[in-house]
């Protein structure tokens, strides 16, 4: 039986700065992204065959985007946005 991916990686939850314009009021800000950092793990998980290890080889680290949309910060605002200028899955080296 094939491993899961998540046995190939350590998770982690990380905040990330990213300045973004509200799309109703037009006003620039300073946000807090929240960020899933995985990392791949030193070792090769203890079970894996063949195919685990050949998928193993060609995994990288990576970071996964955990908010899709945002609040406004102006107090007169305060309307919910999406996140779209920010890439969703970033690759690390």
């Amino acid at each position: 039986m094939a491993l899961d991916e998540r046995a190939f990686f350590d998770e982690k939850l990380e905040m990330k700065p990213a300045t973004l314009n509200c799309p109703h009021c037009r006003q620039a800000g300073e946000y807090e992204l929240g960020w899933f950092v995985r990392t791949k793990k030193a070792q090769i998980p203890r079970g894996a065959d063949e195919r685990d290890r050949a998928r193993y080889a060609k995994l990288r680290s990576y970071m996964l985007r955990r908010d899709d949309m945002t609040a406004c910060k102006n107090p007169r605002c305060r309307k919910r946005f999406d996140i779209s200028g920010i890439q969703s899955v970033v690759f690390m080296e």
